[in-house]
């Protein structure tokens, strides 16, 4: 292995899915009651998991229909780790990507954490087949813990048998269920890396230039507003993706 390619959330922009940090980003916009780094973690999973999946619902799923962009197809036939949790690598006809922070379109049974298991098609189609014509945040609640195998009256997840989106969390902690072994041989295996879209504000980022640079490898950042991370001899492409996959 030579080049390998590690992408955030700046790659999709242009599919149309707001970058995370943004003013319409992810996480920026909460609820009513909760911002998203109270949200996005497996504590309101297990305390409130209408309110964690109607999050989902609204903040990730309504995007299950965009289209992977040009640079989603330049990437297809490279060795690549996504934080994105979109899909539109493995769209775009990406084989054997990691997606270290999981895949939207998955679930896995809810187990303890470190428990390998099963990836499964994630029910958010029958979802939006049964909610389409409704805005009633109740009905879709209960829609959705009906399809997350969670009782309404309870509200409680089962341990191997309720649903869980195959999202890492903020409380979460890289698994084999995330290829977090095989994403650090890759790193291991790389004399250049390039890092396209990301704020270097998540682990694999740091877990990445901390090998990078004990392998005294070359490091280039693609970002239009790269931020300084205070790495000498790093080369920075002041331009987007998809102006750098043109060059």
């Amino acid at each position: 292995m030579e080049t390998l390619y590690i992408t955030g959330a700046g790659v999709s922009a242009e599919s149309g899915i707001p970058t995370f940090r943004g003013t319409d980003g992810f996480w920026t916009i909460g609820s009513i009651n909760y911002t998203p780094q109270e949200i996005a973690t497996r504590a309101m999973y297990l305390r409130h998991p209408d309110e964690f999946l109607h999050w989902y619902f609204k903040r990730f799923a309504t995007y299950h229909e965009i289209k992977p962009n040009s640079v989603h197809y330049w990437l297809a036939d490279k060795t690549l780790i996504t934080q994105n949790i979109d899909g539109l690598d493995g769209k775009a006809g990406n084989k054997n990507y990691i997606p270290i922070h999981g895949r939207l379109d998955k679930v896995s049974l809810f187990l303890e954490q470190g428990i390998d298991t099963p990836l499964l098609d994630a029910p958010w189609p029958q979802v939006f087949t049964a909610c389409q014509n409704t805005s009633d945040a109740n009905f879709i609640k209960k829609t959705l813990l009906d399809a997350f195998k969670i009782s309404a009256k309870t509200k409680t997840p089962e341990l191997g048998v309720s649903l869980k989106p195959f999202v890492l969390l903020f409380d979460e902690y890289y698994t084999e269920n995330y290829r977090i072994s095989e994403a650090e041989r890759w790193m291991g295996e790389a004399d250049h890396f390039v890092f396209m879209g990301t704020s270097f504000s998540v682990n694999i980022t740091t877990i990445a230039l901390r090998i990078a640079l004990s392998r005294q490898s070359r490091i280039e950042v693609v970002d239009p507003n790269p931020i300084d991370i205070g790495i000498p001899g790093l080369i920075h492409h002041r331009i987007t993706a998809a102006e750098y996959i043109a060059v």
